[in-house]
């Protein structure tokens, strides 16, 4: 698994004309998953992304997790985070699980977040065409892969 997390004021996700998922200050969360992700995987970032220290304390130190500071959480998935642009310009996809193996493990980690977490993510729709609207808050951005875990 391969997540993209960004510390936001706003965060929002939009299908067609409806909002799906909304947050004020918190982490947007862009989770891309390959054949090879599991339960392990899911545990780890969960847990990982939970704890992860990114908030500013009252003296501007980034040193509080999102469960500190009464923040959100808006998951949504993301293929094209496991393009291969090795050959060509035409980014392959190849390395992005299929459906019947992502949607599972998307759905097991939005509980494993809010089991992590304490709180009810906010999502989109998988396999939707979906815009995206975020303040980065920094701006930070924090990219983590279970597979080299740093």
């Amino acid at each position: 698994m391969r997540a993209v997390i960004q510390r936001v004021s706003r965060a929002e996700v939009t299908i067609g004309q409806s909002a799906a998922g909304r947050i004020g200050k918190g982490l947007l969360i862009l989770l891309g998953i390959v054949e090879e992700d599991g339960p392990e995987d899911i545990e780890w970032l969960s847990g990982k992304i939970a704890r992860l220290r990114i908030f500013d304390d009252d003296n501007g130190v980034m040193n509080l997790p999102v469960t500190e500071v009464n923040g959100g959480i808006l998951i949504v998935s993301q293929f094209t985070l496991h393009a291969s642009t090795k050959k060509g310009n035409r980014p392959s996809y190849i390395k992005a699980a299929r459906p019947e193996t992502a949607i599972p493990l998307y759905e097991d980690f939005i509980r494993q977040m809010e089991k992590d977490s304490g709180i009810t993510p906010e999502t989109g729709e998988f396999g939707a065409m979906m815009q995206v609207e975020l303040v980065n808050d920094g701006p930070v951005t924090i990219i983590i892969d279970t597979k080299s875990r740093e």
